[in-house]
């Protein structure tokens, strides 16, 4: 089986629950079709570069995914009728990565910055 790591935009306006619904049922999309999926992120409300139909920011959901190379067909298809996904990338990779992801690393890292200022006040 192939590993890959699945990056998901949902729109804006989407509430966490329906963001965390979107992922289930990629969830679902995965095990239907014989894969795992090893670990679910969500990075959260983020502003993106450009407007992407009409949204300034954007849900951002990583999946990391072990499963046949049909998978990545079905998934993909599935992204393009969803109307609350508005962009998506599926890339191969050699390994996992153990542990949270560089996005979640840095959320962390700014949290211990902000954390001792805080405490002074």
């Amino acid at each position: 089986m192939a590993l890959y790591e699945h990056v998901f935009l949902a729109r804006q306006d989407l509430s966490q629950a329906q963001v965390d619904a979107l992922a289930a049922g990629t969830t679902e999309i995965v095990e239907s079709m014989g894969g795992k999926v090893v670990k679910t992120e969500t990075w959260g409300l983020k502003g993106l570069a450009y407007k992407i139909d009409r949204n300034r920011k954007a849900h951002y959901v990583l999946l990391n995914i072990d499963g046949p190379g049909t998978l990545v067909a079905e998934l993909e298809r599935q992204n393009r009728i969803n109307e609350d996904i508005i962009r998506w990338l599926t890339i191969a990779v050699d390994e996992l990565e153990e542990g949270p992801s560089a996005m979640m690393r840095k959320v962390d890292r700014e949290r211990k910055r902000r954390d001792p200022r805080e405490e002074r006040n």
